[in-house]
């Protein structure tokens, strides 16, 4: 009877490794908005493994980033490409609410016809085994969920 107990309660507490990413690019339009969502503390875990002098416990609140470090981390991680053209884009705006999570919104220039939807994401997969990644799309009318995880990176989607 403990034991009936006790399962329930570990995965109560067992922490969720899940990023969330959509993209939205309306009928005909060149541009793609991009809209990524984490936890903070784990966004400061995975940041330090590329900048091992990052001190997460000296950030008092606010938001101690450069927008081209956020970019560049995002960059390094993230890797969109339309019609095997990997797109370069623009942060727009980023979000710390109450430290508990980030919201980076960026811009890319996309192509008005794709064919081909391509996602990399590697966020958070060098710390955690159960890693999930998730991808919301909608490229001109053609809507998808994606879930990438730490052993499927890439995902290629036929628009057309």
């Amino acid at each position: 009877m403990l034991k009936a107990l006790i399962l329930p309660l570990i995965l109560m507490f067992h922490p969720v490794h899940v990023t969330l990413t959509s993209i939205d690019q309306a009928q005909g339009s060149d541009s793609l908005r991009v809209t990524f969502r984490m936890y903070y503390d784990d966004f400061l875990r995975d940041y330090k493994l590329n900048e091992p002098e990052f001190e997460p416990a000296k950030i008092s609140g606010g938001n101690p980033f450069s927008d081209g470090q956020l970019y560049n981390y995002f960059n390094d991680r993230v890797a969109i490409y339309i019609n095997n053209k990997r797109l370069k884009g623009k942060l727009v705006d980023v979000d710390i609410p109450d430290n508990y999570e980030i919201i980076l919104s960026l811009l890319y220039k996309s192509d008005p016809d794709p064919k081909k939807f391509s996602i990399r994401n590697k966020v958070l997969i060098r710390l955690y085994s159960d890693q999930r990644n998730m991808i919301f799309f909608s490229i001109n009318g053609h809507d998808e969920g994606i879930r990438l995880t730490s052993r499927q990176r890439k995902e290629v989607i036929r628009l057309k």
